[in-house]
């Protein structure tokens, strides 16, 4: 059998053709059925079992324009559905085909790195998101993964205990913050603990409990985390943690979780404003107070102007928002969260915010990636 059509899909070789071989369909991170001619109907349909045995949820079928080829593969896929299983043809140019194929293998990729993840709940949602609720089952259901609740004491424990980082001499901050930045510092050690402990993949924090009980903030810690990688979202929510975990395997950056404290429904514009920003997110910061309280370590930070994604998961991963837009420039009010950067969306798309949002908080990414977004969901 010629393989010259999967070469020129893939120049660089990128493949594995294993030929009728299925013996191990669904071991990869992406495998594709190549059907190379019309009369293929009825072998699929007599290995399909045997795929199925396997727990393949989803089958990409990989066409040419020639032998029919294309006609095949309507009719596996007419068959599929049938069943009720989960397919797509792909077909069409090289190069439409090697993007759909990059696309389809960077989603595969991300659900492998949801599927068994270990998500810690550190006290509970706050009080005021009452609209933030999490259903365990759905998320075992969709993503194979375990939320774990873990009480505020326990951390406050770790806390108690954790030690003290200095503040950098060179690092220009006002002397209120300079004194609170050892606590800060303290709160991420105690929370490094915990996700050493219980193995956790990402976590939220009910952080305002922070504020009465030590005097002092997570936003140092949680700008910390996401910037190396783990997934920490603010105040408990745990919609905006499914969300920043989805942006987190997709494009590897978390996200900054913000709320949208203006909007210009006519022109699209809207401002977005946290205390907390991921420190590889943005070119610059300094550190600041936090807004609601005036104490501990706020992160205020820059973002690059340019291309960004807005998106919000739901609680029971059944419905998303997501937008393309640009982020026009970055500023600063005192009366505000300490990072605020200010973005423009299509009309339409600023208008879902006052007609039915998904909460208050949604996460900024940088970069167009809706389509990439939408296809893992």
């Amino acid at each position: 059998m010629s393989d010259e059509f999967l070469k020129g899909v893939f120049p660089e070789g990128d493949f594995d053709f294993r030929g009728a071989d299925f013996t191990d369909f669904g071991t990869h991170e992406l495998d594709l059925i190549y059907v190379r001619t019309g009369g293929a109907e009825g072998i699929f349909r007599s290995l399909l079992p045997e795929m199925l045995a396997r727990g393949t949820e989803r089958y990409y079928l990989l066409t040419s324009g020639k032998s029919n080829s294309l006609a095949a593969s309507l009719e596996i896929l007419s068959y599929l559905r049938q069943q009720g299983l989960k397919g797509e043809v792909l077909h069409g140019s090289p190069a439409y085909l090697q993007a759909r194929v990059r696309a389809l293998e960077t989603v595969a990729e991300a659900r492998k790195k949801l599927h068994g993840a270990r998500i810690g709940v550190i006290g509970q949602p706050s009080d005021w998101l009452i609209a933030s609720q999490a259903d365990p089952m759905a998320i075992m259901d969709k993503w194979g993964a375990r939320l774990l609740e873990i009480p505020m004491e326990e951390l406050l424990q770790e806390i108690a205990k954790a030690p003290k980082d200095s503040a950098p001499a060179d690092e220009p901050m006002a002397d209120k913050v300079r004194r609170a930045y050892p606590g800060a510092t303290q709160i991420y050690h105690a929370l490094k603990a915990l996700v050493d402990r219980y193995e956790l993949s990402a976590f939220t924090l009910r952080c305002f409990d922070l504020l009465t009980t030590v005097g002092n903030t997570g936003c140092l810690a949680l700008a910390s985390f996401n910037a190396d990688g783990i997934p920490a979202s603010c105040e408990g929510d745990v919609p905006a943690l499914l969300s920043m975990m989805a942006a987190q395997a997709l494009t590897g950056c978390t996200g900054f979780q913000a709320n949208p404290s203006r909007i210009d429904a006519e022109s699209g514009e809207m401002l977005f404003a946290h205390c907390t920003v991921p420190f590889n997110l943005v070119g610059d910061w300094q550190y600041d107070t936090h807004f609601e309280s005036g104490i501990g370590v706020g992160i205020h930070g820059e973002m690059p102007e340019g291309p960004v994604t807005v998106f919000k998961l739901s609680g029971k991963l059944d419905r998303h928002f997501a937008a393309e837009g640009e982020l026009l420039y970055n500023q600063y009010e005192d009366n505000l969260c300490r990072t605020q950067v200010v973005l423009r969306l299509k009309p339409e798309d600023a208008r879902y915010f006052l007609t039915n949002p998904i909460g208050n908080h949604h996460i900024i990414l940088p970069g167009h990636c809706k389509a990439l977004l939408e296809e893992l969901l």
